[in-house]
């Protein structure tokens, strides 16, 4: 059965459709959705058998997945990571939520979570309503990769139709919350204690 393409208002989210999202993704569904950089395919971080299917979808081993955690304030990533310091604080606190990916190392119940021993761990808190929304009434973190096109020019889909043609038979719901952006996000690492910047994006990082 293909997908359902449901159209979400992008600053104002409507929150009978926010509901049903939810109601999907309690029952193991996996959704495409916009964030505030490209749009991005996930699930609920706590449904094993979602999270398997994600991996299935973009063709990795769990093991090998560096699949990040959307949550929706500061207070959510400490239940992931092992520690954040004074100073990387205040950074995520002046540049969160926007357009970046930290990497910090992972506290024993990622591993419980997800089944795979991982280190480390991508946080974001995009600076996008749906998203957020979203996690804030499911009330677990969305575990996420980003949706890149097959097609090397134009490396992501910002047009959510053009997404969900190419994605209905593998999801359970693609979110149109208008146009999406083709520049991923800012990776910085902190997993080391000082902050190495990996990928540069969408976001400014000075620090």
């Amino acid at each position: 059965m293909a997908a359902e393409l449901l159209s979400i208002h992008p600053l104002n989210p409507e929150p009978r459709k926010i509901s049903k999202v939810v109601e999907i993704l309690q029952n193991g569904g996996v959704i495409i959705y916009p964030t505030d950089t490209i749009y991005g395919i996930g699930c609920d971080l706590m449904n094993k058998r979602a999270v398997e299917r994600l991996c299935q979808i973009e063709n990795i081993k769990p093991q090998k997945m560096n699949l990040s955690f959307i949550c929706n304030d500061l207070s959510h990533i400490s239940e992931y990571v092992k520690r954040i310091d004074t100073p990387a604080f205040k950074i995520l606190k002046k540049l969160l939520p926007g357009p970046f990916t930290f990497i910090f190392e992972s506290n024993s119940n990622v591993p419980k979570i997800l089944g795979v021993n991982k280190k480390t761990v991508g946080i974001r808190i995009p600076h996008h309503a749906i998203p957020v929304e979203i996690v804030k009434l499911l009330g677990n973190p969305l575990i996420t990769s980003s949706i890149k096109d097959d097609d090397l020019i134009k490396e992501y889909t910002t047009d959510p139709d053009e997404i969900y043609e190419d994605f209905k038979n593998k999801v359970d719901l693609v979110i149109s919350g208008g146009q999406g952006g083709n520049v991923p996000s800012t990776i910085v690492d902190f997993s080391s204690g000082e902050p190495v910047l990996v990928r540069q994006g969408l976001g400014d990082f000075t620090h």
